[in-house]
This record gives structure tokens, sequence and C-alpha cells, in this order.
């Protein structure tokens, strides 16, 4: 079975800084790409950025552009979301997710994901 767990949440400041990670397993890892989606409180699920197998990283909302940062470690069976400038905005759960069809990230029109794990918690606040 496809798990994944996301975690590095937390609680941090206006212009602060957290880097979240996403550990699978149930599948070959450097064969698929891994998205990073949020769903903000009273919000519908958003896309946020997808690394492709290739470490290529597709933005799906631009207002993380030149502030999150995708990475993978293929040999650890881990992605990474490297948050900086954090705004109060950006507060919302964060979810990882893979679909085994995808090695290159889906389009921006239609991020398609079917395995999901459970999320972690990142609030932005003073």
């Amino acid at each position: 079975d496809v798990q994944l767990q996301a975690s590095g949440g937390g609680l941090v400041q206006p212009g602060g800084s957290l880097r979240l990670s996403c550990v699978a397993s149930g599948f070959t890892f450097d064969d698929q790409a891994i998205g990073w989606f949020r769903r903000a409180p009273g919000k519908e699920r958003e896309g946020v950025l997808c690394i492709s197998g290739t470490g290529r990283t597709m933005y799906y909302t631009e207002s993380v552009r030149g502030r999150f940062t995708a990475s993978r470690d293929n040999a650890k069976n881990t992605a990474y979301l490297q948050m900086n400038s954090l705004e109060p905005e950006d507060t919302a759960t964060y979810y990882c997710t893979t679909d085994t069809v995808y090695f290159y990230c889906p389009p921006k029109s239609h991020p398609d994901f079917d395995s999901w794990g459970q999320g972690t918690q990142v609030t932005v606040s003073s």
C-alpha cells in the first residue's frame, strides 16, 4: 500500500520558515512525482506545487513562487517543502500526494492525484 506521511508543521511567526517532510513507502519513489497541497480553514483544498521524478518543480499557486521550494531525496524516499517568508495566508493543513501515473507533474489545470497522506498543520501567526 502507498503510504505518505507529512511532518514538520508548527506555529511560526510571519516572515519565518518551516521545512515540511513527506516520507513515502509502498511504491518506487524515484518513479513518481510528489505533489504538495494545502487546505485552509473554510476553504477548498489548493494545489501548492509538484516536484517531478526528475526534480523539476511545477507551481500550482503563484502566491508561493519565490518563497516555497521543493526538493526530494530519492535515497531516503522523502520529499521536502521548504517554506520561507511565511505569511498568515499560508496557514493551512499541508498534504503530500502522489499517483502511479505521474512521473512528470500533472498540469496546473488538472492536478489530480490519487494517493494522499495525513497532513501536517502550519500556522503562521504573531
